[in-house]
């Protein structure tokens, strides 16, 4: 991997991971273009998921604060409840949260509950999510499009009410499904939990952070399994190019972050649905006369 290569993957990585058009679709074709490792589907998996790792540092620090309260409530709280200190009983919606836990500490059960179904799905299908069939195009143009139509649906149904105060389990489980099918190229993680929120009934500000917060876990657990990985399946030279896409990856996707949040207060996921139907059709066509082939041979 040169240095080139290197940026193009993180620009691409920043700007398609937070915004719900899929980043594993479109590194599948920036692989394709910048021809890194000439098509070795293993070495490519593993530099996608370390280059997530630089979005994942845009979402700590955009997030730090709300982190934050996170993490130190999630402790306080269960110290408390520890040591029998449970005097204090916080306000909020009987029947949505235990009143001995803040909303912050509940917020930190419902990321860790809506974690699990990717988790043990990731486990599951390592080695199909790996291997070179995740690869095919004609899959990720039929997820492309399959996945907008299920947002554009959510769009319609979602009663678009709840904030992040009115999360509940019911909420994380159905975010948490959704988010399993970032699992599938084409699908989108940010797009398939932002149109889980809306399916709940979230307002799409409230689906975006809530999906944001959501992939910490999974892009931690997964950029550091195949961080472990790839120093033995990636050439050593191409360490300091991955570094670089990393850093690049990060800074993209922390103003990525900004746009979506600051977009979605005032518009729908139209022009992203959109998006998402033509490149699917664009693709589908050409494989269907065989323009462009559907595997790296």
């Amino acid at each position: 991997m040169t240095y080139l290569q290197a940026i193009i993957l993180g620009i691409v990585q920043g700007l398609t991971e937070f915004i719900p058009i899929s980043s594993t679709a479109h590194l599948v074709f920036a692989s394709r273009w910048t021809n890194i490792y000439d098509g070795n589907a293993a070495q490519i998996t593993a530099t996608m998921a370390v280059i997530q790792l630089g979005t994942l540092a845009a979402v700590f620090v955009y997030f730090a604060s709300d982190i934050l309260g996170i993490t130190s409530a999630f402790i306080s709280d269960h110290w408390a409840l520890i040591t029998r200190k449970r005097g204090r009983m916080h306000s909020g919606t009987r029947g949505v949260r235990p009143l001995w836990l803040s909303h912050e500490a509940w917020l930190g059960w419902l990321i860790i509950i809506g974690s699990i179904p990717i988790g043990v799905l990731g486990l599951l299908f390592k080695d199909f999510i790996e291997g070179a069939g995740t690869k095919n195009l004609w899959f990720i143009s039929i997820m492309l499009i399959a996945v907008a139509l299920l947002l554009a649906l959510a769009e319609f149904v979602g009663s678009q009410r709840k904030t992040l105060r009115d999360l509940g389990v019911s909420d994380a489980i159905i975010v948490g499904l959704t988010q399993a099918l970032a699992l599938m190229p084409g699908a989108s993680r940010s797009g398939s939990t932002i149109m889980g929120g809306l399916f709940s009934g979230q307002t799409r500000e409230t689906a975006a952070r809530f999906s944001f917060l959501l992939s910490i876990p999974a892009i931690t657990a997964s950029g550091l399994l195949e961080l472990k990985e790839a120093w033995h399946i990636l050439p050593p030279e191409s360490f300091m190019p991955l570094l670089v896409g990393t850093i690049v990856a990060g800074i993209i996707g922390y103003l990525a972050i900004w746009f979506l949040i600051a977009f979605l207060r005032k518009n729908s996921t139209a022009i992203f649905i959109i998006y998402r139907i033509v490149l699917g059709a664009v693709l589908l066509g050409l494989l269907y006369f065989g323009l462009i082939s559907p595997t790296v041979s």
